[in-house]
């Protein structure tokens, strides 16, 4: 029976660890009928690895809902506590992936404008109480919501959508994002260049790693309303033409089909 397996995310780890993941992905690589990778590194590590052939994998944007309007927009602010100052949204996991801290030094020099932005960030996770501690320590304009359900209303009252990450697939919020219609600013990793295009097509692509370069990308949409009008329209164009759960289909029921009936 043909095996077709697809990758989501680069497996980091040290030492022992590392020899063992490694060792099961040559596994995986020379053994698959065929793999699949969500972002161009993945699939360049298959081959590396001896990989028979190796395909791009669909990742399916979430379902459509309505597009949050603007009493959504007001009504989120007016929670935050935000109708005066600028919104910087980050939704993600709290973790090592995510480059958090890159975020937090970003946020001190966005903390001297007038007026400073709130920047927020929804999501839960292992690195929560230290990023709570540095926020606290360092009286940073950064505040920590927890898990949220609404991350549609959310999005839609940001000014700047932010992914600081270090490694990524193909992420399901840059998908909201683009959705969302707002301008994003996002790490130049994994799979997010095939999701936004070019820098500065719909989103300004900053390096991982680089709290100087986010922080300026970030200050060049506040201060610059026809570059995050631009943006946001770039955004909202691209997501008409998010794969959807039947493209996905499509792709694995066609790929299934060469390899049982060559």
């Amino acid at each position: 029976v043909p095996v077709v397996v697809t990758l989501h995310n680069a497996v980091l780890a040290g030492g022992r660890t590392a020899a063992i993941y490694g060792a099961l992905e040559r596994v995986v690589a020379r053994g698959a009928a065929a793999v699949l990778g969500v972002s161009p590194d993945l699939e360049e590590r298959m081959r590396a690895l001896g990989a028979r052939r190796v395909g791009h994998a669909l990742v399916p944007a979430p379902a459509r809902g309505d597009v949050p309007g603007p009493e959504v927009r007001g009504r989120v602010r007016a929670e935050l506590g935000v109708e005066d100052r600028p919104l910087i949204v980050t939704v993600g996991r709290l973790a090592e992936q995510k480059g958090l801290p890159s975020l937090l030094d970003a946020s001190a020099g966005w903390g001297r404008r007038t007026p400073a932005p709130l920047v927020v960030i929804a999501g839960d996770g292992p690195l929560e109480e230290r990023l709570r501690a540095r926020i606290e320590d360092e009286d940073l304009p950064v505040r920590l919501l927890g898990r949220r359900a609404d991350v549609p209303a959310l999005l839609a009252a940001a000014d700047v959508a932010v992914l600081p990450s270090l490694w990524e697939g193909q992420p399901l919020v840059v998908q909201e994002i683009l959705r969302a219609g707002r301008p994003l600013v996002a790490t130049r990793v994994g799979g997010v260049p095939g999701m936004v295009g070019e820098d500065g097509e719909a989103a300004l692509l900053v390096p991982a790693e680089d709290p100087e370069a986010l922080e300026k990308a970030v200050v060049r949409v506040l201060d610059d309303p026809a570059l995050a009008v631009r943006l946001g329209a770039a955004a909202a164009q691209r997501a008409t033409a998010l794969p959807t759960e039947d493209d996905a289909v499509r792709q694995l029921t066609g790929l299934y089909r060469e390899l049982v009936l060559p």
